[in-house]
C-alpha cells in the first residue's frame, strides 16, 4: 500500500496534504478512549460519592432504616406490651437498666433453663421494653419526616410552578398569598386544629389505622400541607423564573406546545437540583419539629411512641435514669445530623453554581 501524500496541484483547489502529519500510534490509541455518556443525576451521584461526609450520613441512614424494619422481627417485644412471666404482670421489670433482666425474669430462666431476651434499653416505669419503644419512635418520626416532606413537594412544586410560569398579576397575587401564610405561626395553627378538630375527627378515625396516630398527628400534617410549603414554593418559582427565559422554551411556545407539557418536559427537568436539595433539608425539618411538638405533648398519642414523647416521658426521672433521656435524644441528634449532612452534600453535587 503506498503511504506517500500525494502532491498539490499548482491550480488544483484540493487542501495540500503535504502540511500535514500522520497521526502517531499514541494519538491514535488516545482518540480510542472516548469519555464515558452521563446524564445530570449521574454526574451529580459521582460527585456526591466524593464526599465522605455525606457518604457517611448515607451509611448511618441505612443502617438506622435497616434497624427500624427488621428488630421488631428479631425482638419478641411489643411497643405497648407490658412484660409478663407466667402469664402475670412482672412488676419487678419496672426501670430496669440496659442490658439487664428483672428478678422474676431470672428466677425463670433459672427454673426452666430457657433463655429470654435482654432488654437492650432496659424497660420504662410501665414495665415495657425501651429498646422497642424507641426503635418505633424513630419509625414514626422518620415516617413523618418523609410524608410531610412528600407534602411540601408536590404542594410548593406546583404552586411554584404556576406562579413563576404565568408571572404577571398571577405571579403577584400568588406570592402575596404566600408572604400571608408564612407569617402564621405553625405551633398556634396545631394547637387551634388540635381543638377545633378534636370533636370532629374522632369519630370518623375510631377503628381505622388513623387512631393509632390520633388527632394531633393529623392537625399536624394538615399544618405541614397549609404551612411549609411556602420556601419550596419560593425557590422553584425563582428557578422557573430564570428557566422560562432561555431560547429552548421560547421555541416550544412558538411550535404550540402546551404549558403543562413545557413545565413538565422544559423546565422542571432543569429545577431538579432544587428539589433535590429543598427536600433532603425539609425532612430533618419536619423530623425535629414533630419531636418538639410530641415533647410537649401535641404529637402521637399514647400508647404509640415517638421519639420527643420518649423523651418528655423520661424529664420525670433524669436523675435516676438518665439512659432513657440519652438515648430518644441521640437518636433525634442522628437522624437530623445525617440528614443535615446529606443535604449539603446533594447541594454542593447538584448545584452548578458550587462546581469546582
Amino acid at each position: 500500500m503506498n503511504n506517500e501524500i500525494p502532491k498539490k496541484n499548482l491550480l488544483s483547489t484540493q487542501i495540500d496534504l503535504s502540511k500535514f502529519a500522520l497521526a502517531t500510534e499514541e494519538e491514535k490509541r488516545q482518540q480510542d478512549v472516548m469519555s464515558e455518556s452521563t446524564t445530570f443525576f449521574k454526574d451529580g451521584m459521582r460527585r456526591l460519592m466524593k464526599n465522605p461526609l455525606a457518604v457517611g450520613s448515607l451509611i448511618v441512614l441505612a443502617l438506622l432504616i435497616f434497624t427500624i424494619l427488621f428488630a421488631p422481627l428479631i425482638v419478641p417485644y411489643g411497643y405497648a406490651d407490658i412484660l409478663k412471666v407466667n402469664g402475670r404482670r412482672d412488676k419487678t421489670a419496672q426501670n430496669l437498666a440496659p442490658m439487664t433482666w428483672s428478678v422474676n425474669e431470672q428466677k425463670y430462666m433459672e427454673e426452666t433453663g430457657e433463655k429470654l431476651f435482654p432488654h437492650i434499653f432496659g424497660t420504662d416505669d410501665q414495665c415495657r421494653d425501651y429498646f422497642i419503644r424507641v426503635i418505633y419512635g424513630a419509625r414514626v418520626s422518620l415516617a413523618v419526616g418523609l410524608f410531610a416532606s412528600v407534602i411540601v413537594m408536590i404542594i410548593g412544586l406546583l404552586y411554584g410552578s404556576i406562579s413563576g410560569y404565568f408571572g404577571g398579576r398571577v405571579d403577584l397575587i400568588m406570592m402575596r398569598i404566600c408572604d400571608i401564610i408564612y407569617s402564621l405561626p405553625d405551633l398556634l395553627m396545631v394547637i387551634l386544629l388540635s381543638v377545633v378538630l378534636d370533636a370532629t375527627l374522632t369519630p370518623l378515625i375510631e377503628g381505622t389505622v388513623l387512631k393509632a396516630l390520633g388527632v394531633n398527628m393529623i392537625s399536624l400534617f394538615i399544618v405541614f400541607g397549609l404551612l411549609y410549603w411556602v420556601s419550596m414554593a419560593r425557590l422553584v418559582r425563582g428557578q422557573i423564573l430564570t428557566i422560562k427565559e432561555n431560547e429552548y422554551v421560547l421555541a416550544a411556545k412558538t411550535i404550540g406546545t402546551p404549558a403543562s407539557r413545557i413545565l413538565r418536559k422544559h423546565i422542571l427537568p432543569n429545577c431538579l437540583s432544587v428539589i433535590f436539595i429543598s427536600v433532603a433539608l425539609q425532612i430533618p425539618s419536619a423530623i425535629f419539629t414533630e419531636s418538639f411538638l410530641s415533647f410537649v405533648g401535641l404529637g402521637v398519642q399514647a400508647p404509640m411512641p415517638s421519639l420527643g414523647s420518649l423523651a418528655n416521658a423520661a424529664r420525670g426521672g433524669i436523675q435516676n435514669y438518665p439512659h432513657k433521656l440519652v438515648f430518644p435524644a441521640m437518636l433525634i441528634c442522628l437522624i437530623v445530623l445525617a440528614f443535615n449532612l446529606l443535604g449539603d452534600g446533594l447541594r454542593d453535587a447538584f448545584d452548578p453554581k458550587l462546581r469546582r
